[in-house]
């Protein structure tokens, strides 16, 4: 028997209409409007089975480090709910951007280090959606433009993304296996075969 799908009401286009205030440009390197990646995340953690707090969360997971931090937050909170920004909060790799100095390794690293105390399914689906939406991004980018993608990048290399998204899918695997890790799976393993490629080609490029 199939459950009712959620209720998206005022709640979800307010949050939809400030996710478009706060994220009015386009995503890095590209032309495409950064509204694509929130509605594509939205959408992955609705068919996945996410009720209303979560498709809000969504909409805004990247709202607090992207630039907003901890006022922001305390908005989300008065204005969705607890829920909405206990989901966001945790989806963030941190609550200050503006002074929080270290390095992106160092956040992923940390972030990472935090997921196994994560038992919220809101939490774990939103985040893998969005983690799913940025493996495949990142794959089809590369697909594109081959290594002259990561010039987009001053603080990350191919090799630490594919670090990151193999905890990532490590992680996942195991708490929360299903049809977003299977996709997130396909896309870390083209990034790794795309990368191993390159980097042979460019080994036999030197040796020659």
């Amino acid at each position: 028997m199939f459950k009712a799908p959620p209720a998206l009401g005022e709640r979800f286009l307010a949050a939809v209409h400030l996710a478009a205030e706060i994220h009015s440009g386009r995503r890095l390197g590209t032309e495409i409007p950064y509204m694509a990646h929130l509605l594509v995340v939205t959408g992955l953690v609705l068919e996945d089975g996410g009720d209303e707090d979560q498709a809000i969360a969504a909409m805004l997971h990247d709202s607090v480090e992207d630039g907003g931090g901890r006022q922001l937050l305390e908005r989300l909170q008065r204005e969705f709910g607890e829920r909405v920004a206990e989901i966001v909060a945790a989806c963030s790799d941190t609550l200050d951007p503006q002074g929080d100095r270290r390095s992106w390794r160092e956040r992923k690293v940390a972030y990472v280090a935090h997921l196994p105390d994560v038992y919220d399914d809101g939490v774990l689906r939103v985040a893998l959606a969005d983690k799913v939406n940025n493996a495949r991004s990142i794959v089809r980018d590369y697909r594109a433009e081959g290594q002259a993608l990561w010039d987009r990048f001053t603080n990350k290399s191919a090799a630490d993304q594919l670090w990151y998204y193999d905890e990532l899918l490590r992680f996942f695997s195991k708490r929360r296996p299903g049809p977003l890790v299977e996709d997130l799976q396909r896309a870390v393993e083209e990034f790794a075969d795309m990368l191993a490629a390159d980097t042979i080609e460019a080994a036999t490029y030197r040796v020659g």
